[in-house]
């Protein structure tokens, strides 16, 4: 029997999880598409690729293919990838161009959104080029890093990291010296929010996770986990903090921005990874992890955390995968959480939940 609204909230209160359904109803992944990834801030991609006048890269922030482009005045612009005629996405990977033309039709655009050109459009009575120009999307830099968020007119990207880039500066981090060194790709066979909820908490890292546990006090005393906002944060000390004496990063950090962009400091050198996960239907996902670091950090000791974080996000794989043929199953209607180790799943929960259903 399904549940009502009410019951499902007076639930989640409880300590109870969102119902197994709801990782694998298509209405609710659509429902989350319009009320959570089209309104949310999310990682776009490296700053760096559109440093210079004219240059672009293509990327996608949840479902919206997404096109972030530096105009020929220096200003940082984001739009959604999508031709205004048939709907053909426009521009792939990176580079630096004039103009950004569909290779369907050849309808053109500048590095403004404005469309120049659509061949034939001269024969058309009535057409307007100014009523098609390319959906503007907000994006903002911080540091080395560009967000955007699908609403062109989303509150201030700040406002939903709060004391986020405070928390990564006072560990160590100086964000204007990391470049990208190392870009993954990865694909889970999972629904998104069951990930996010895995990443949520280390309630599983002494069984799961021995290579992280070996590194970080993840004892229920030591692991410190925090929610403000849309950020669910986590801290981890050395567990033998004489080997990290000299380390630029002596405490561990992990952060969800809400819905899916994380953020990952590890223990030694200046390092931070951004994982940006991209839900493709209600059991699959795929993402990329960007792993940032200072130019004096060498190669070798990037390749050892690279690998470190591929060890820890293997193992996540198959836990998250494991969970999903369990939640698909449906003999679960429900699980019930932990509060006082996985408090933040709850929160995060039940932010999905007001999105949901609050917006219906």
């Amino acid at each position: 029997m399904s549940m009502t609204t009410d019951q499902i909230r007076t639930s989640l209160e409880s300590g109870f999880t969102l119902p197994a359904s709801w990782y694998s109803d298509p209405e609710v992944e659509r429902l989350e598409r319009e009320h959570i990834f089209r309104r949310s801030w999310q990682y776009a991609g490296p700053a760096e690729q559109v440093a210079e006048p004219g240059t672009y890269f293509a990327t996608r922030v949840g479902h919206v293919p997404v096109v972030i482009v530096r105009d020929r005045d220096e200003t940082l612009r984001g739009f959604v990838n999508v031709c205004r005629h048939r709907s053909y996405v426009i521009a792939e990977g990176s580079g630096r161009r004039e103009s950004l033309q569909c290779p369907y039709h050849a309808w053109t655009y500048g590095l403004d959104g404005c469309l120049r050109s659509a061949p034939r459009a001269n024969r058309e009575p009535g057409f307007d080029r100014a009523d098609y120009s390319l959906l503007p999307v907000s994006v903002e830099q911080l540091g080395p890093l560009v967000f955007a968020n699908p609403d062109p007119d989303a509150a201030p990207l700040a406002e939903s990291l709060g004391d986020l880039p405070l928390a990564l500066t006072d560990g160590g981090l100086e964000l204007d010296r990391l470049r990208l060194r190392r870009r993954t790709n990865w694909a889970v066979d999972a629904n998104w929010k069951n990930v996010m909820e895995n990443y949520l908490e280390c309630y599983h890292c002494a069984v799961a996770h021995p290579g992280l546990s070996d590194r970080v006090d993840v004892g229920v005393d030591a692991y410190e986990l925090r929610w403000a906002g849309l950020v669910g944060s986590q801290f981890g000390n050395a567990r033998r903090p004489e080997e990290w004496a000299g380390a630029c990063i002596q405490r561990a950090q992990y952060h969800l921005l809400f819905p899916s962009t994380s953020f990952n400091v590890e223990l030694g050198p200046m390092n931070l990874s951004v994982d940006a996960s991209l839900p493709l239907g209600p059991g699959r996902m795929r993402g990329i992890s960007d792993s940032y670091f200072a130019d004096d950090v060498s190669d070798a000791e990037v390749d050892e955390l690279v690998a470190f974080a591929k060890q820890v996000n293997d193992e996540d794989t198959g836990l998250v995968e494991g969970v999903q043929a369990g939640l698909d199953s449906g003999m679960v209607p429900q699980g019930r959480l932990l509060t006082s180790s996985e408090h933040q799943i709850g929160h995060f929960q039940r932010l999905v939940f007001d999105a949901v259903v609050g917006e219906r």
